[in-house]
Parts: C-alpha cells; structure tokens; sequence
C-alpha cells in the first residue's frame, strides 16, 4: 500500500538525520522543562527596589518594613536621595523606587496629605506591574493608618473607624486560577505554541529536503504519483512523533503539575492532536504558495511568533482593535487557548465548543487548496531556496 510504503520511508529518513530527533523531540522537551522550571514558584517573588527615606522618623521606617514585608518586593537599596536610586534603576539594579518626603509624619500628624510617590521600570513589564501593586497598595494602607490616628485624635470608636475606612468589604475568589499563578496561564499556552511551531518547521524542512536533495521524484513515484497519499504519508508519520511530544507537555502540566483540567484528559489530548494537525495543514499552504523554501519557513516562523501575542492569553482579544479581532482567527493557536479555557478551565461539554474544533479543522483542509501547485512542484523538482 502507498500510504504505509511512504510512512516507512519517512521513518527511515527522521532516524537518520538528527536534526528530525532535535526539532521533534529534544528542542520541545528542553522547552517544556525550561518554562516548567521558569515557572514553578507560580509568580515572582523578592523583586529589588529601593526606597529614598528623606523624613527618617518611626513612621517612615515602619512603612519601609511594610513595604519589605510582601512577598514579591525586597527592598535591597535604601538611597540617601533620588538621584542615586534613579541612577540604579537605570543600571537594572533595581525594579522600583519608594520616595518618602521630608516632613513626612508631621505633615500627617496635622493633617496635610503629604504624598508619597513610587516609580517602576516598565521596560519589564511583568516586575514593574507586580511592583507598582505593591507599592501601591504600600500607600493605601499608609493613608488608612493616617486617617486612622486622625480619627481616634477626634474620639472616634473602632467601629466608627471600620465604617468609615471600611465601609464595604470586597471578598475576592479568583475563578480556576485561586493562586493568580503565572504557571498556569503561561505555561499552557507556551508549551503546546512550541510544538505548534516545530511542528510546522519539521514539515517544510522536510519538503525542503526531498526537492534540494532530488528524492521528490521518488516519493511521488512510491505514492503512486498521489500527491494526497504523499503528503498524508509524510505528515501522518510526523504527527504521530510530535503527539507523542504534545502528550508528554500534557501529561506534565495536568498529571506532575496539576494544573486545573476540569474536563478530562480526551479534550485536552484531542485538542492538541488537532493544534498539530491544523499546524502541519497551515504549513503545507505556506509551501504551496510560497515555492521557495526560504520564504515558506520564514511566513511560518511569522505566524509562529505572532501567535504568541495575538492568540488572546496575554492580552484579551476583545480589547484589540476590531480588524485585529478577526485577524486572530487565522492563527490555529488562537482556537487551541479557546479550547484551553473552555475544556481545562471551565470544563463545559464540547459540544459548545464546536466552533474552535471546526476552525482546527479548516485549517487541516488548507492543503486541499494547493493541491495542484504542490504536485507539480514535487513532480519538477525543482528547489529553490
């Protein structure tokens, strides 16, 4: 049978080249270890900053140890003045500044507000947004406890003070992620946009090779000049080598990690079965229209990397501009994370989300549209780079 005779071929040729065995298994493998172990403390925690004491009395020290006391700040500078904090920011020393002026408990012993300010390096997004919570959260609690002294100077009761301050109690419960982990919301994504990625890679590659090395000929002949059954033989080959990859990421986020997986594990393993399936079938089309092999890896390395950004798991989709909306739905990762929320996260029936499997799906069906110029690429053979 021409399916199983090119299947067999394909095997021999990604045992013998070990470029297969690093895009296959090792470079996915190293990723999923490397993110795993990126992320294993859920969120960053100790990030340096410095604070500018300019008062130096008992109520700015405290607020100091205050500051120093939540998990993701450690206060590892105490600058004379601004100039020289500023300066270590520069340097990447340091995330953050707390500037406490002068006269800062006096002003808040008669009630002036002084003002406390804080400034962060938002070059790093992630520790300058954790920082300036902090650090903002610093500043409400140090104006509660002003008004607090204030108030109780005034001979006001405890529970006169509660319902002023805190007149109304906010009980927070984060849906799925209780932890506000960055594991799980990364490393879910992340994880199966690498295969997603290799997956394309390995596959035009491959094509790549059969015409640079003259065997396309060959492979057409031993498929019978089916350019359905050769491309089926080569891609069914590589997709069952990369699910047994996908599997492992999942079996290392929902079995070793224990990330939420509110559905079952057929969903999720279904899920990624398609993201590689719709992958290859979006590499295939890039190879169909772009006959230079060069120009074919390039578009799939774009749609790789601008699947990181646009597929909604940093940045809610329906906040982008409404063209880049629609854009998103030309990216399969974009359908996989739809998938992650609602079978992983939510755990609803699959049935409701039959829009994103139909949107894998049209993806897998991509080739079917360049049939006829992937035939004749591979009946010519010839390569150009």
């Amino acid at each position: 049978m021409g399916l199983i005779t090119i299947m067999k071929r394909e095997i021999r040729q990604l045992a013998f080249r070990r470029i297969y065995l690093f895009m296959i298994v090792i470079a996915p493998v190293l990723c999923f270890l490397f993110f795993a172990d990126l992320f294993k403390g859920g969120v960053p925690v100790n990030l340096p900053v410095a604070v500018v004491d300019l008062d130096n009395t008992s109520v700015s020290r405290s607020l100091t140890r205050s500051l120093d006391a939540f998990g993701q700040t450690e206060i590892v500078m105490k600058a004379e003045n601004f100039t020289e904090a500023r300066k270590a920011m520069q340097e990447g020393k340091i995330y953050g500044i707390f500037l406490i002026p002068a006269h800062f408990q006096r002003d808040a012993s008669s009630g002036k507000e002084p003002v406390l300010s804080f400034y962060t390096n938002d070059s790093y997004i992630l520790p300058g947004s954790l920082i300036y919570k902090d650090m903002r959260l610093q500043a409400a609690l140090a104006n509660g406890a002003v008004q607090r002294a204030l108030l109780q100077a005034k001979g006001m009761t405890e529970p006169q003070l509660s319902a002023r301050l805190n007149p109304v109690a906010v009980d927070i419960h984060p849906l799925n992620n209780p932890w506000l982990s960055y594991a799980i919301y990364l490393s879910n994504i992340l994880m199966p946009a690498f295969i997603s990625m290799f997956a394309m890679f390995t596959l035009v590659f491959s094509i790549g090779e059969e015409l640079k090395r003259g065997t396309a000929c060959e492979w057409m002949r031993l498929s019978w000049h089916s350019i359905g059954v050769a491309i089926a033989g080569k891609g069914i080959t590589q997709l069952l080598l990369f699910l047994i990859t996908g599997t492992f990421c999942l079996v290392l986020l929902y079995r070793f990690l224990h990330f939420p997986l509110n559905s079952g594990f057929f969903p999720m393993f279904l899920a990624m079965f398609l993201l590689i399936a719709a992958s290859q079938g979006f590499a295939l089309f890039m190879v169909g229209i772009f006959p230079r092999n060069r120009l074919a890896l390039s578009s799939c390395a774009l749609w790789a990397v601008l699947s990181f950004s646009i597929s909604g798991f940093t940045f809610p989709v329906r906040s982008m501009p409404e063209p880049v909306q629609w854009f998103a739905n030309l990216f399969p990762m974009r359908h996989y994370f739809l998938l992650y929320v609602d079978q992983a996260l939510n755990g609803i029936p699959m049935e409701y989300s039959w829009s994103s499997y139909v949107a894998l799906g049209i993806f897998i069906l991509l080739p079917v549209l360049v049939l006829s110029r992937l035939k004749a690429q591979f009946v010519r053979n010839v390569y150009l780079s």
